[in-house]
């Protein structure tokens, strides 16, 4: 086996066991109406919905924030439905959304929520123009005409109109977005300091209407919510939610079996076994979006032949990974739009098969193939690497595995410098344009355009047929016409991609017996703590 590294160290296990060093003293059971969870939160920055883009802070804004549209966490396979918007129309030209919203509806403040908020909310969003912004801005909206396309034309009615005609569920997906939480603007707004439309305040402060206010956070340790009573869509069972930055597995493991935790987020393999051994913990599983997958630069003189591309497909040992050391963290997935989304596929039509993959690689005209495979320097992800140099060592092609830092792979592959790219994407917001726009979607191929955002772009496939299909899919307004273009699109894919996807992300949460409906948002949403009962 041949590997190398862009950084010197060692790599260190992920099931490494690490000494259990706790923030708080232990504790016999939590208590009935409160809700402690253990998991990884060191990646807050800010509990503003308008910057907000990293999985824990989503977790703790979509329990604080609600948005104009929203799920229903216990009923995910429905899909959208009213919100802090109670109903909208859409113009007979698809380009203006008109809301209606929902009356009686309090901020936590105990301000009415209007429309003149759910405006300022997603002009404040566009004008801040964070990282998440894009989600809002795909629509046209920018900085200039942001207060003339999203406004209010009274209390209760709020005036949405996009720059195109796009699918409904594009738009209102899109809506349900972290992005999307409806802030409170005149306490917000009291806060404002030198034009910054609150967002020193609103970092470390909330002004929402969900089920819970936030009542402490305290960076990499822990944060806590408290129950805002009278919540208009039900009483809330849990009184407090406390969140605890738990890093290690096994800690994690030891509180819960000891009821000093609820729920256990981030369980290794070993330790989710462990749990689902005892009568008193169980280990429940939810799809998620996040895709693993290798990718061939069709720049490769040999990897850019459509019978290579389609032999690398039979060189996978898809189940032998999931019933190894992947097993309860990924399921077989060969579609690019994960399972639970709008226009999902479900067709797994490759398996491992060297014959087969030796038969088209003979057709293919190639011998003595010699490929470089760049990946994460992260345990999952080169024991996955390591698999596929097993398999296709099988066929006769030889490779080599050269690991780094995130960044520094991610240098290579967004240069499109690389030969095969192992890694893993996740959808940016619940509509299946998310996913298409980046796999079946590469509007100009050349290196100068610079479309980092696509993986077609990234692998140098050029696919205009596709991405025109692609635009027309995002425009289409009938929903289950519209689902039936993706189905066909990821059935072509599968044919023609130098794209071979393995895996969606099944991630396991170990809780207690009495811990009942908590969701972590399956593939196209956060957490929701609303729902938790014991």
């Amino acid at each position: 086996m041949q590997m190398k590294q862009l950084t010197k160290g060692l790599m260190m296990s992920a099931f490494m066991l690490a000494p259990i060093a706790l923030s708080a003293p232990l504790q016999a059971a939590t208590p009935g109406n409160v809700l402690v969870i253990a998991g990884r939160i060191d990646d807050i920055v800010t509990v503003d919905p308008g910057e907000v883009f990293e999985f824990a802070g989503s977790d703790m804004a979509r329990n604080i924030y609600d948005r104009l549209v929203m799920f229903d966490p216990l009923n995910l396979d429905k899909g959208y439905g009213p919100g802090l918007a109670e109903s909208w129309t859409i113009s007979e030209d698809g380009k203006t959304f008109t809301f209606k919203m929902r009356k009686g509806v309090k901020f936590h403040s105990g301000n009415p929520v209007t429309a003149h908020d759910a405006a300022w909310s997603l002009q404040r969003a566009v004008i801040m123009k964070k990282t998440p912004s894009f989600i809002l801005t795909q629509f046209g909206f920018n900085k200039d005409n942001a207060k003339t396309t999203i406004k209010a034309t009274d209390d209760m009615t709020l005036v949405i109109t996009t720059d195109n005609k796009y699918a409904p569920s594009f738009v209102l997906n899109c809506l349900t977005a972290t992005i999307g939480g409806i802030v409170d603007s005149k306490l917000a707004m009291s806060h404002e300091k030198d034009g910054d439309m609150a967002a020193g305040w609103l970092k470390l402060n909330t002004a929402g209407s969900g089920a819970y206010k936030l009542k402490n956070w305290k960076p990499n340790e822990s944060y806590s919510l408290e129950r805002v009573d009278g919540y208009w869509r039900g009483d809330v069972a849990m009184k407090r939610v406390i969140v605890r930055h738990i890093a290690e597995s096994t800690t994690q493991r030891l509180l819960l079996e000891k009821g000093d935790v609820d729920l256990a987020r981030n369980l290794s393999p070993e330790d989710m076994n462990a749990v689902a051994a005892k009568d008193d913990t169980k280990v429940d599983f939810e799809l998620r979006g996040r895709i693993m997958y290798f990718a061939l630069n069709q720049k490769h003189p040999v990897l850019s032949k459509p019978k290579v591309r389609m032999a690398f497909k039979y060189l996978v040992d898809y189940n032998g990974m999931v019933n190894s050391f992947l097993k309860g963290q990924y399921a077989v997935h060969q579609a690019y739009l994960p399972r639970t989304y709008m226009g999902e596929l479900a067709d797994k039509p490759f398996s491992l098969n060297v014959e087969k993959a030796k038969a088209l690689l003979a057709e293919a005209g190639v011998k003595d193939l010699t490929v470089e495979m760049v990946v994460r320097n992260a345990q999952e992800r080169v024991e996955i690497a390591q698999s596929l140099q097993n398999t296709f060592a099988k066929a006769g092609i030889k490779s080599t595995i050269q690991t780094g830092t995130g960044k520094q792979i991610l240098g290579i592959y967004r240069a499109r410098k690389h030969q095969i790219y192992v890694g893993a994407w996740g959808p940016d917001y619940p509509d299946p344009h998310t996913n298409a726009d980046t796999f079946a979607s590469n509007p100009d191929n050349s290196d100068e355009a610079k479309l980092t955002g696509k993986l077609a772009w990234r692998n140098a496939w050029d696919i205009p047929q596709m991405t025109k299909e692609t635009k027309l899919a995002v425009q289409e307004l009938d929903r289950n016409k519209r689902a039936a273009m993706y189905v066909k699109s990821q059935k072509e894919f599968q044919q023609k991609a130098p794209f071979v996807i393995m895996f969606q992300k099944n991630e396991p949460v170990g809780r207690r017996s009495n811990v009942k409906n908590f969701v972590m948002g399956g593939a196209i949403s956060s957490a929701y703590y609303w729902k938790v009962t014991k």
